[in-house]
């Protein structure tokens, strides 16, 4: 047992990975990570907040899910084990792109040739969002890293922040999103919802449309996930929208985590979860106060919204 929790075939569970450590990695990634997630979104039907276009963590990196396609279906998945990038169709071929140090135009290019190869032709909106250029993806020969090691790290960190965050969502019983991706701030996310309506959010995101976060916004929400920035290994984030008065004052666990007027959200530094002799139960109380703080200062109907995961174990 060590500081970061017990070991596991792919390592120490809460893995360390700097932010300046893996910058043009991440920066590189990030914009994969778009294509992939706009190839979904070119064929799923909208779901409330954009949930559609997500990816999701799975056992091997980052994947897409069922991608619907006319009659059938397909998935994409990056397998950050083995390091390529899987297309697979309902109809039985499979096609891959390598994980490698090449320019976001070579990956979007192969990405586009492996769906035509599988008849899954597919057009996108090919410009990133949320990002500042917004170089189109097939003009992009600047972004071009891979660090193996660190792409893999990162995705362990996704599984532990994935599995807790899945364990503190069980306890709510209201409308909530999954645990899923955001390929455009490229963040670990998951929501909870009042029920009520929301004020109409003003937009402002780089390169993104507003009515892109109107759609996001349109109801009132609690917040919570991880993003690979902030702190010295990334940081857990929480924040309301809108946000009720009392919030930013609120008392919140662990003591580390800090209310940013910057940002206005709650964060605690991912190092401070890792160094923890508890990582699950640090995580787990930030997450569970900065919840209490919305959904207490917003006069949330919390007993209506909110139950015991546990509450039919005695029957199995």
């Amino acid at each position: 047992m060590t500081a970061s929790g017990p070991r596991t075939l792919t390592g120490t569970t809460w893995p360390a990975l700097r932010v300046e450590d893996w910058g043009p990695t991440r920066e590189t990634l990030h914009l994969w990570t778009q294509i992939v997630g706009k190839v979904r979104m070119a064929h799923a039907p909208l779901v409330n907040h954009w949930w559609q276009a997500t990816l999701y963590v799975s056992p091997r990196g980052l994947s897409t899910s069922a991608v619907p396609y006319g009659a059938g279906a397909f998935d994409v998945e990056f397998d950050f084990v083995d390091h390529r990038l899987v297309v697979r169709s309902s109809d039985g071929p499979t096609r891959t792109v390598a994980l490698e140090a090449k320019p976001v135009a070579v990956f979007y290019a192969e990405v586009m040739e492996a769906l035509d190869q599988l008849g899954l032709h597919t057009e996108i909106r090919a410009t990133p969002n949320e990002v500042e250029p917004a170089v189109p993806f097939d003009q992009d020969h600047e972004h071009a890293s891979y660090d193996p090691q660190a792409v893999n790290a990162f995705w362990r960190q996704l599984l532990q922040a994935d599995r807790v965050m899945g364990e503190f969502r069980a306890h709510f019983v209201g409308k909530v999103s999954p645990v899923h991706f955001f390929w455009g701030s490229m963040d670990l996310a998951c929501t909870r919802f009042s029920g009520r309506g929301a004020p109409k959010h003003p937009g402002g995101a780089p390169n993104c449309g507003d009515w892109v976060m109107e759609e996001g916004y349109s109801r009132e929400l609690s917040s919570c996930g991880f993003w690979p920035g902030g702190g010295e290994e990334g940081a857990f984030y929480a924040y309301a929208y809108p946000e009720p008065d009392g919030f930013a004052g609120h008392p919140v666990s662990p003591p580390e985590a800090f209310y940013s007027t910057q940002n206005r959200q709650f964060l605690l530094p991912y190092e401070d979860v890792r160094r923890s002799a508890d990582p699950d139960g640090t995580l787990t109380a930030f997450l569970q106060s900065t919840y209490a703080a919305a959904a207490d200062n917003a006069r949330w109907d919390r007993a209506q919204l909110e139950d015991d995961p546990a509450r039919w174990d005695h029957r199995r």
